[in-house]
Formats: structure tokens, sequence, C-alpha cells
């Protein structure tokens, strides 16, 4: 990459988080133009980006080198993204919802917490077709599988099957679409 994309890059950085996540939603009057600025600005940055992604106001994922996001696919209102995270095709994402790929190390009792660094990054997966409701907190290293429905409020600590609905804290299988 030459010093005139990184630049480009930097710029988008900053108009995106200064300008593009503070306009009103995409189901606001006026929204289609809103959705359509924060993906021009979103696809620069995001590692991976397929046609037609919603990227909502309010949300957050770093600097984008870490995300793939398939075509059709949605960054709900306020959501975070932390670290690799693939999210597959025509995926929804409700508001409010993290993705971490990291956690706190606590393992040595004679040392603060805050002082002992982080694990190492565990990637996520979340695969096609899947309705990630409001306020959902996927930990690091699950896989969601294709088709999967994670019910508002979720805490997912650990990897579903494809076609899988679950819910709760932490999260377990409520039952299978098919």
């Amino acid at each position: 990459m030459n010093i005139f994309n990184k630049i480009i890059d930097r710029i988008c950085l900053l108009l995106f988080y200064l300008a593009a996540t503070r306009l009103p939603s995409s189901t606001m009057p006026m929204g289609g133009l809103y959705k359509k600025i924060r993906y021009s600005l979103g696809r620069r940055l995001i590692s991976k980006c397929g046609k037609n992604v919603n990227i909502e106001n309010g949300c957050f994922f770093g600097r984008g080198d870490k995300l793939e996001i398939g075509d059709h696919s949605g960054i709900g209102i306020n959501a975070r993204i932390y670290g690799t995270v693939s999210i597959g095709k025509y995926v929804m994402m409700g508001p409010d919802a993290i993705i971490m790929t990291m956690n706190h190390r606590f393992d040595d009792l004679n040392k603060p917490m805050c002082l002992q660094g982080h694990e190492k990054e565990q990637p996520v997966v979340i695969g096609d077709d899947v309705w990630i409701g409001a306020r959902v907190i996927i930990l690091p290293g699950v896989n969601i599988g294709k088709g999967s429905i994670i019910g508002a409020g979720a805490v997912v600590t650990k990897s579903f099957e494809p076609y899988s609905i679950i819910g709760g804290i932490p999260a377990k299988l409520l039952k299978k679409r098919t």
C-alpha cells in the first residue's frame, strides 16, 4: 500500500468516526443517504466488505482491518466489534450487540488483574443468515452456525451448530430450526 492510500484510509477513518457514525439511523427520513455515506467510508476500512452492507450509526469496529462482513449483512446501532471477526452473508444484528475476541488475564493472584494483560486473541465466526438480537454479547472463540438465531440479551460463551435458536445467560440451545 502506498503512502497516498494510507493517507486516504486515515482520512476515511476520521470521517467515519467523527461524522458518519453520528448520522441518524438508516430508518430515519433520508436514512438511505446516511446508509450510503457510512457504507462508502466503511468499505474502505473493513478488510473484506461485501455488497449492500448496512453499517448503522454509533457502531465501532476499530480500524476495520480485522473485520470481514458478507453481502447484505448489517452492523447494528451502537454495536461494538473488537478484534478478528468474520460475519457471513445476510446477517442481521440488533442494536447494542458486542463481539469480543480477547479477555483480560486473571491467573496470577499476586498481581492486579489490570496489570496482567490480555489472553491470546480468539477469533469469532458468524455464519450466513444469522439473526443476532439486541444487546447480545458474543465472547472470544465463538462460532455461530449458519441460520442460527440468538435471542435478545444472550451472552454467548460457546459455539453453536447451524440452525440453532439460542438464548439466556449463559446462552444455551433452546431448540433447532429444522
